[in-house]
């Protein structure tokens, strides 16, 4: 849906049940202009999840309802990975779905190795969620799936959890030199041609800090965004993807390291001033943000 906003050609891949439930899907898709051909019908079950907004010292709580889905029972073989990538340019996909179901561990496999045939470049979120399967589980798959992976967005944490990966001994935590260090010993290891990370202080759950690091293995370069501190957030859910969109945008359109990660952090930002899990912003309204102009006077 961001990238939709942004006046991108999308589509989504995904399956949904043969039912009113599944119609809803295919039909908000289609509101935004997201392309869904590709989603395939079957099954009974449209995966959900709660989200328990969370305030002051009381954290937002996600429960996770999705065993026995559509798209966890999915058989590989319902995806035409050949006619999806056809004309394509950029596939992206997060560690929440191979977490899903072995199935879809191999569904991602196969549609990794497609894109690659295609010569699409490949975007992963890494993602990595307690709740929907263990560290040791996630490192299995994780690391076999990432060697595909040309954009790798992730944190600090999640690069030790996932892929056992963590800067050298001697480096201050949050450092620039710890996120050199760490973005090398990944870009070494994957062969990926970008490192984005994701950094969050929550001084409470309705008190944030954030901002972006992209490390650039063209240059060697490592980049950090401006900060934003989002002293009332109206929901943070969807912050990590709509960062992805913005990424992926700019990095398709080949701008600079500095112009891409403070696009993608600029979207992270207004994503929380929207209910929901889609960013609902347009280009010019991040641009907007990402100049400096948080007034946030109503625009007449």
């Amino acid at each position: 849906v961001s990238l939709a906003n942004y006046g991108l050609d999308t589509a989504f891949v995904t399956k949904v049940p043969a039912h009113e439930v599944g119609n809803c899907v295919v039909n908000e898709m289609r509101r935004y202009g997201v392309d869904t051909r590709f989603i395939v019908r079957g099954s009974k079950r449209l995966g959900i999840f709660y989200v328990e907004k969370g305030a002051s010292q009381r954290p937002s709580k996600v429960i996770y309802d999705r065993a026995d889905s559509a798209i966890a029972t999915a058989d590989p073989s319902d995806f035409d990975w050949d006619t999806i990538f056809d004309g394509a340019e950029w596939f992206h996909f997060t560690g929440i779905t191979p977490a899903l179901s072995e199935n879809m561990v191999e569904a991602c496999m196969e549609a990794c190795k497609a894109a690659k045939a295609h010569g699409v470049t490949i975007s992963c979120d890494l993602n990595y969620r307690s709740r929907l399967w263990s560290k040791e589980d996630a490192r299995r798959v994780m690391t076999k799936v990432s060697r595909y992976t040309d954009v790798m967005i992730t944190n600090m944490d999640q690069a030790f959890d996932v892929l056992g990966i963590k800067p050298g001994d001697g480096s201050e935590p949050e450092s620039d030199e710890a996120y050199l260090d760490l973005s090398r010993r990944i870009v070494s290891e994957y062969g990926c041609s970008h490192v984005a990370y994701t950094t969050r202080q929550s001084l409470s759950a309705s008190h944030n800090i954030i901002s972006g690091i992209l490390y650039e293995k063209s240059t060697d370069r490592l980049v950090r965004a401006r900060k934003y501190d989002l002293t009332e957030i109206a929901d943070r859910v969807g912050g990590g993807d709509s960062f992805g969109a913005g990424l992926i945008y700019t990095l398709s359109r080949g701008c600079t390291a500095e112009y891409c990660v403070n696009f993608a952090v600029a979207a992270e930002c207004l994503k929380h001033t929207i209910d929901g899990d889609f960013n609902l912003t347009t280009e010019e309204e991040t641009l907007r943000i990402m100049s400096g102009d948080g007034s946030a006077k109503i625009q007449r």
